[in-house]
């Protein structure tokens, strides 16, 4: 697996609310100093050639900034209470491992991200706007940039309103779940697995010593959580640097208690403080599963909805049959490796 860390970086910031709007937020603050700084230049014959640019005064500036400003805050507020709804009833339906999926989802982020960014643009456009007697400024290039990021907003508001209500369906959580799945075994199984190479044909491979578990010695976990990934070419690299031979004894998707074995490695008389640390900053540990290096955390997925979906409260065998279909296609696909 290449760049384990940074794929694991780039999990964490994919489940989160707040990566996706807050850059776009910051677009919206690069565009709006961008668009008044256009305003402020000496450029009143291309305002007067294009006809769609605002040419109205202060006051209507300030009307329609004030307008938009106001009901983007008021929309993202309904929207994110719609998103935690849609949290909660999949949580309560479906099992709380279906959140993170929830969470993953990046067209309930941009819609969130579209409104406060258009809040934002509003409030910085509407700052610089004057009208007084003496010195009157209109920025009138922004002002219509503002009118057209509010026709986005209310096409971004109709496709949520679409999304929100498909996003909850059965059918497509768990052919969401089916798509992680197939995904997680493209990318741990690779088709070229077990095809052998020319240049690998006659390679020696040895076998584990027959007193390895009486010679080696333990490498200690130093911190407890799920094992979320392995980063197996920084293990490589030890255990070639060092002339090691190395026994994981947990595998991704298991839950290590600090101080428990982690592995073992032979000879045991080379490991001191220094290796035990390099040894545990190639373990990505977390406070939950994911599917980034365990496939079995999707199947469990699917296991639970199914198991939900047949329970004497929900009482739904299709939703049930949909999980096993999607779990057979996965096992045809992983028996082919």
């Amino acid at each position: 697996m290449k760049n384990i860390k940074l794929s694991k970086l780039w999990d964490s910031l994919h489940s989160s609310y707040w990566f996706v709007p807050t850059l776009m937020a910051g677009f919206a603050i690069a565009l709006a100093f961008t668009m008044l700084t256009l305003d402020q230049g000496e450029i009143p014959g291309l305002i007067n050639k294009l006809g769609w640019i605002y040419t109205g005064g202060p006051d209507g500036a300030r009307t329609v900034l004030s307008a938009v400003a106001s009901s983007m805050i008021t929309v993202a507020g309904t929207a994110f209470s719609i998103v935690l709804v849609a949290l909660s009833l999949a949580s309560s339906q479906f099992g709380p491992r279906m959140l993170r999926n929830f969470m993953q989802d990046t067209g309930n982020q941009i819609v969130l991200g579209t409104f406060i960014a258009t809040f934002i643009y509003c409030l910085l456009v509407l700052r610089t706007i004057r009208g007084g007697e003496q010195t009157i400024f209109v920025p009138q290039i922004s002002v219509t940039v503002g009118i057209v990021l509010t026709m986005t907003s209310i096409g971004v508001l109709i496709y949520f309103i679409h999304h929100a209500s498909t996003s909850i369906q059965s059918a497509h959580i768990i052919g969401e779940v089916g798509r992680d799945l197939n995904n997680a075994i493209d990318r741990l199984f690779p088709e070229k697995i077990g095809q052998s190479f020319p240049e690998l044909k006659h390679r020696f491979t040895g076998e584990i010593p027959v007193g390895f578990d009486q010679e080696a010695a333990p490498v200690l976990a130093l911190h407890s959580g799920y094992i979320q990934a392995i980063d197996d070419k920084k293990l490589m690299n030890i255990a070639k640097s060092k002339d090691l031979l190395l026994r994981l004894n947990y595998r991704p998707g298991k839950y290590v208690v600090q101080g428990c074995e982690l592995m073992r490695i032979l000879p045991g008389k080379r490991i001191n403080e220094k290796l035990t640390k390099q040894i545990n900053n190639a373990f990505i540990l977390g406070k939950e599963r994911t599917d980034q290096q365990d496939v079995e955390f999707c199947i469990n997925q699917l296991v639970e909805v199914a198991l939900r979906a047949i329970s004497p409260g929900i009482n739904d065998p299709f939703t049930a049959i949909r999980c096993i279909d999607q779990l057979s296609a996965a096992f045809c696909r992983l028996a082919e490796r």
